[in-house]
């Protein structure tokens, strides 16, 4: 089967997920979008401006990236409202995020997938739990999955009912004033100047994990834009239409790139078929070797991360990939609707799932699937 950029006929995104899924033989990834070589895609990849003034050099150092005007962002043919902004984090910043992902985003009152199964003071601290055992990796061949290594998903903010495919205004706790930060600037310099970060959803993958075909569209307001960031291995990330008929475009997604959905993309179908390891020597992505040094620690957000952290992210870094999808929920100055009048079936999503992370043929959570 060859695979295409613009492979069409019935439900033609199931046909291409099922065949960069595939790992053996491995998919060809020739079609594949790399935006970090955007002159290899002339008349698919453009160059976007970004609002360089909307976020100050300081405010962008605070959250770990670049002044804005040295950012790379890139928009796609057929797809208005949608850009790719190629990695704009300072050198070793991107470790916070990974560190905050696994050690502080994961507790409570935040909701993870083990609390669907597990009693909530066995979930509590999963980092300090799984020290020990991520501890013996280097040393243990076979050593047993520690509770962050069974991580699939951690919600934020107003926490999405995978049940009821809704948000309400009695599931919610705290959003991090951190993660708030860094989705403001880059809404910012997209152009969202009033984007307010909501709800988060917190993806990890492994090698063996995939995400199911979907669309993001229980928020109420739509005008406003889907974030994603990645951090680790690389991902084959599949974008289509409004319908599961049109074309679908497959691109890389790399650690520290960045994506935004709005306008007309804000609603199309989405999906990760496949995690990439690393084709060079080094254990995780060289954006993730290094190390971030920050003279300005009294009013930065990012920090540098201790060596001790460090060793227990990358053990896990070497197998795994970070996803944080940030959204806001609400229209400014407006309520969740009564209960009554927010039940309501979410086109691709009541059949879709967000964590189709396969384990020796079994999904982690079972879910009804669509692929």
């Amino acid at each position: 089967m060859a695979a295409s950029v613009l492979e069409q006929g019935e439900d033609a995104f199931r046909k291409l997920f099922r065949f960069y899924k595939r790992r053996n033989p491995p998919p060809d990834f020739s079609n594949v979008l790399d935006f970090s070589k955007p002159e290899t895609h002339f008349g698919k990849v453009f160059t976007t401006d970004l609002s360089t003034s909307a976020v100050s050099d300081n405010a962008a150092h605070k959250c770990g990236l670049h002044p804005v005007r040295k950012w790379k962002a890139f928009s796609l043919d057929g797809y208005p409202g949608f850009i790719f902004i190629t990695n704009p984090f300072l050198p070793g910043s991107q470790r916070y995020w990974v560190k905050q992902c696994l050690k502080t985003y994961t507790q409570k009152p935040n909701i993870c997938n083990l609390d669907m199964h597990m009693p909530q003071a066995e979930t509590e601290n999963l980092w300090e739990k799984s020290l020990p055992g991520m501890r013996l990796k280097d040393s243990v061949k076979r050593a047993p999955k520690t509770l962050l290594e069974k991580l699939r998903w951690v919600t934020l903010g107003y926490h999405y009912n995978w049940d009821t495919k809704t948000y309400s205004a009695d599931r919610y706790t705290p959003f991090p004033n951190d993660l708030h930060a860094l989705s403001e600037k880059v809404a910012a310099v997209c152009g969202f100047q009033n984007f307010s970060a909501e709800a988060g959803i917190l993806n990890y993958y492994h090698f063996d994990s995939s995400l199911g075909i979907h669309v993001d569209e229980s928020e109420l307001d739509h005008s406003q834009p889907l974030l994603s960031f990645s951090f680790g291995h690389s991902a084959i990330f599949l974008l289509g239409g409004l319908s599961r008929e049109d074309p679908v475009t497959p691109m890389f997604m790399h650690s520290g790139d960045i994506i935004i959905m709005s306008g007309l993309s804000r609603l199309v179908y989405h999906a990760v078929p496949q995690i990439v390891m690393c084709t060079n020597s080094h254990p995780v992505p060289q954006s993730l070797a290094e190390e971030f040094r920050n003279e300005n620690t009294e009013d930065s957000i990012v920090q540098t991360v201790s060596k001790d952290d460090w060793k227990i992210c990358e053990e896990y870094m070497r197998t795994s990939r970070i996803n944080m999808t940030v959204r806001q929920v609400l229209k400014i100055g407006t309520v969740f609707p009564s209960e009554a009048s927010n039940k309501r079936t979410v086109k691709g999503q009541s059949d879709a799932y967000y964590d189709d992370h396969e384990e020796n043929g079994t999904s982690e959570i079972k879910r009804k699937k669509d692929v």
